[in-house]
């Protein structure tokens, strides 16, 4: 362990946390007193559901392509088509549970009711706040808006604060000491502790190792919070009883609620995650039980159990297999559970926030790390002793990004199949092509498909309705419904962009390209056009040229791509709308992307807002074409 420390840190109290093993190991097979009952027959629902359907779609799509034998290009298309569907489906089934879930209005697990008087507790808390390159007076802002709010519970006496930089640059080194002094002298009846790593090995899952085995000792449990965190004083007190209150929990989570959007996209963002998040995450929750994913911050983890269990290993292969694990927290989870501990997310607890990128540009350049993490867990998948869900989160984190390149391929192949018969030269378009067929079993799966996306949206949209707090928090059923329509719209416009983007870095990952390690961007999200340009120049070309071939080939053909043609050839201004702030404000006042936390913003969000303004006061909003 290297490290600098600052006057401020407590004594040492060391405590071993040994590298584990992919290559040996067993699921450790002990009582798990706080899994919920009946978990066997809630996950045969999810699977049978998926499977079925899958089945189902899969038989119709074999009925259109067996005449005449599936050729090459034919069993292409259906070894493309089951994954996909699979995926689509059990998002759906998940999203069924959760939404039957929220509207049963189903008491927490783990003991935590978000009424009920606050626990008291006994034993002592490290929040632990990793940072890199981060902006220093933003990042203390939050941290004491936090700190304030635990205060207000009487119960701030059970928490002590750490600040754990890995930052390499030398001037924001000065400003950290300087803006954590300053939080010091603002709340000088709290325990804070700083630290400056001098060897930034493994990045945040090697800065958080550190702490376990330098100080860890000292501390029951802890919990990490992200650059961009915030939580209620109440939450963190519930989180921390529940762990005390359950000896077989490693870590318990709840949903943490995207907020403070400015521009177009990021309250996009804000508004999909408050009104479809909710039955997501409960339906995940339902089926996932004790076995739960770790979505690395904002969740409460017990340290003895992290210490034994949750040393990264270096992983061995390729390139991009090898070296230190970068999406560390679904492997630490599936360690915790390979060890014999459970791990809990309870969606009913609110209190827990952070902050989305302000642009699609940033979220894209966000998603091209965590492609390069999630690709990486290839390497764990085979590791020995694994329970089948934790399996499960690895495989879904992978396919989160093969699901791109697979679209893509499946539009050109099912592009390519007409093509093949001559549909093209008849003035067919692929639809017709299909249609022709069997019109029943193409529409019949075209339109199951189409449910089987959008109702998780539907159902979202639904229960917001059901709850008068949400409801008025979406600005109404009206102004709710406007918005969804809206959000619709503007996915269905950056898809193809996304889709193009993530292909092109899944290729990257596996040519051996590395993502670095840059601090994410969190400011209003304005962009030049000079740089629009050179990100987006290449989505451009491409619906151009893709336009154009579709038009030469068939005027249907063009109509039928036109809205992949319309994303990639408009990438430019799409993204350009997306980031304005202007835009977003004017949203803003139409109620337009409403959520609760912006009708109705918790305290810790307005001190946290009113503290990082004294800290960087708000520049006027001007258009972003102006700014770079």
């Amino acid at each position: 362990m290297s490290t600098a420390a600052h006057p401020a840190m407590p004594g040492m109290a060391p405590l071993q946390m040994p590298i584990q093993s992919l290559r040996e190991g067993r699921l450790a097979r002990r009582p798990l007193p706080s899994a919920p009952a009946g978990m066997v027959w809630r996950r045969a629902f999810i699977v049978i559901t998926a499977a079925l359907l899958t089945i189902l779609a899969t038989y119709q799509i074999w009925w259109l392509l067996r005449i005449g034998g599936i050729d090459l290009l034919e069993g292409l298309l259906l070894a493309v088509f089951v994954p996909l569907f699979a995926w689509i489906v059990q998002s759906f089934a998940s999203s069924l549970a959760g939404f039957v879930l929220v509207l049963m209005k189903r008491p927490a697990r783990l003991g935590i009711d978000p009424q009920a008087p606050l626990p008291t507790l006994t034993v002592r808390t490290a929040l632990l706040m990793p940072t890199y390159n981060e902006d220093p007076e933003r990042l203390l802002a939050g941290l004491q808006a936090i700190i304030e709010s635990l205060q207000a519970t009487g119960r701030g006496d059970h928490f002590d604060l750490f600040v754990l930089s890995d930052t390499r640059d030398a001037d924001i080194q000065q400003r950290e000491l300087i803006a954590f002094e300053r939080l010091r002298a603002a709340v000088p009846q709290a325990r804070l502790y700083y630290r400056l790593r001098e060897d930034n090995h493994e990045r945040k899952a090697g800065n958080i190792a550190d702490w376990v085995r330098g100080w860890g000792g000292a501390y029951p449990q802890f919990l990490i919070l992200d650059a961009d965190s915030l939580m209620t004083g109440d939450t963190l007190v519930r989180l921390a009883a529940a762990m005390e209150a359950n000896d077989d929990v490693a870590l318990v989570q709840t949903l943490p609620v995207i907020v403070n959007g400015a521009t177009v996209f990021a309250r996009m963002q804000e508004f999909s995650g408050r009104m479809y998040g909710p039955v997501i995450a409960h339906g995940v929750a339902w089926w996932h039980g004790a076995e739960s994913n770790y979505w690395g911050h904002n969740a409460l983890i017990r340290t003895e159990a992290f210490a034994a269990h949750g040393g990264l290993p270096e992983l061995q292969g390729t390139t991009p297999f090898r070296g230190a694990v970068l999406s560390h927290d679904f492997v630490e989870a599936a360690l915790l559970r390979r060890g014999g501990w459970a791990l809990h997310m309870v969606p009913t607890l609110e209190g827990s926030y952070e902050e989305g990128p302000p642009t699609l540009t940033d979220m894209l350049v966000r998603d091209r790390r965590w492609c390069q993490g999630n690709l990486q867990h290839g390497a764990v998948l085979p590791a020995r002793g694994l329970h089948w869900v934790s399996r499960w989160h690895l495989l879904i984190g992978i396919g989160h990004y093969l699901t791109a390149p697979l679209w893509a391929m499946l539009v050109l192949i099912g592009l390519a199949v007409p093509l093949q018969h001559g549909a093209f030269i008849e003035g067919m378009s692929p639809a017709g092509y299909w249609m022709a067929i069997d019109d029943g079993r193409f529409l019949g799966v075209f339109v199951l498909t189409m449910v089987m996306l959008f109702a998780p949206k539907v159902l979202g949209y639904i229960a917001t309705l059901a709850d008068a707090r949400m409801r008025r928090g979406a600005g109404g059923a009206l102004r709710g419904f406007v918005s969804l329509l809206i959000e619709n719209v503007l996915a269905a416009l950056m898809a193809p962009i996304t889709m193009y983007v993530q292909s092109r870095g899944v290729a990257e990952v596996l040519a051996g390209r590395d993502s670095g390690w840059d601090a994410q961007r969190r400011d209003d999200g304005r962009q030049a056009w000079g740089d629009l340009w050179r990100n987006y120049r290449g989505t451009t070309l491409l619906g151009v040229i893709m336009g154009a071939g579709a038009w030469m080939m068939s005027p249907g053909l063009a109509l039928w791509m036109s809205p992949m043609i319309i994303g990639l050839v408009g990438s430019i201004p799409i993204v350009w709308l997306t980031s304005s702030r202007r835009a977003g404000l004017a949203l803003r006042r139409a109620g337009l992307f409403s959520t609760p936390e912006e009708h109705s913003p918790p305290d810790v969000l307005v001190r946290a807002a009113a503290l990082r303004a004294q800290a960087h006061p708000p520049e006027p909003v001007t258009s972003p074409m102006r700014h770079g």
